[in-house]
């Protein structure tokens, strides 16, 4: 990053600072609960999947790049009959082929992917695709994996600004957009409406803290993913490991980040990314969410 694009991002870091009206503690955010269909019982039909989700409280849907079309007619269709929106797309082929890949063949397949979710997307009429970047290995270095991914986004920012479908840039464990001032410079790049960031609030807590990604990134986010993570000191083995857990159940302040939504207005969804189960499980993740949006 040279002096003219830090001095420009980091002016724009000042929004949630300046322009933005803070959430009181206690108020509910204006943010639907969104779930993904992956969490749901495999037991139940697609159908059967929507409507128990809709009973257990959420109020729209998150759904896996699906290739067949049959079964992605199927997935609109319950969507339509229970009135559970689909929000976003999570494209598939990112991490087992990545856009940061120094092999052509791997890339293809990865831009593949991104197109078939981008139809998914609009034969379901979400508004988001979601897209871990690049991944840093020992094979492909950070550089690299910038430099890679940057140029293949750019060849699909005019396919979203044509499908009117925005691909939002997720922070994962992949050892890359390691902070939020990097995450926002990357995104902010593109000069794109179509290229935001889709901001998980777990996935950075081993080497940062949520509210602040939240506060920086400010207005770039367009959906978010609640998770809760926790450290645990084994007595025994003396020695520290993490782990994710159930919502509330971890070290994240979630009073902090609903100050921090609250501070930069997010309005869209929030959906739950642990693990899946029943309809009692799901029912009191549902009343989890509902805590955390009223800054309980």
């Amino acid at each position: 990053m040279n002096r003219r694009s830090f001095v420009s991002t980091a002016a724009a870091l000042g929004f949630s600072a300046t322009h933005a009206t803070a959430q009181a503690a206690g108020t509910r955010l204006p943010i639907r609960k969104g779930i993904l269909l992956g969490m749901l019982p495999k037991s139940l039909s697609i159908a059967d999947r929507f409507a128990l989700a809709k009973e257990s409280g959420f109020q729209s849907m998150e759904c896996g790049t699906e290739d067949d079309l049959k079964i992605a007619q199927e997935i609109k269709a319950a969507s339509e009959k229970t009135g559970m929106p689909i929000h976003s797309v999570m494209n598939r082929d990112h991490w087992q082929f990545p856009l940061s890949s120094p092999d052509p063949a791997v890339v293809a397949k990865s831009m593949k992917g991104m197109e078939t979710s981008f139809q998914n997307a609009k034969l379901w009429g979400a508004s988001t695709v979601l897209l871990v970047p690049a991944v840093v290995n020992a094979e492909v270095g950070y550089q690299q994996a910038w430099d890679r991914s940057v140029a293949q986004i750019k060849k699909l920012e005019p396919m979203a600004r044509q499908m009117k479908i925005i691909i939002g840039v997720e922070e994962v464990w992949n050892k890359f957009l390691l902070s939020p001032i990097e995450m926002a410079h990357y995104v902010d790049q593109f000069k794109s409406p179509w290229v935001k960031a889709y901001f998980d609030v777990g996935n950075m807590v081993l080497y940062g803290y949520p509210q602040d990604w939240i506060r920086i990134l400010g207005p770039r986010i367009v959906k978010v993913h609640f998770k809760d993570f926790t450290w645990k000191r084994d007595p025994q083995i003396k020695k520290q490991t993490a782990d994710f857990v159930n919502l509330r159940d971890g070290d994240i302040n979630w009073k902090e980040v609903h100050k921090a939504l609250g501070e930069i207005g997010y309005k869209g969804d929030a959906t739950v990314e642990v693990s899946g189960g029943d309809a009692a499980y799901l029912k009191d993740l549902s009343k989890r969410v509902d805590m955390i949006l009223e800054g309980v």
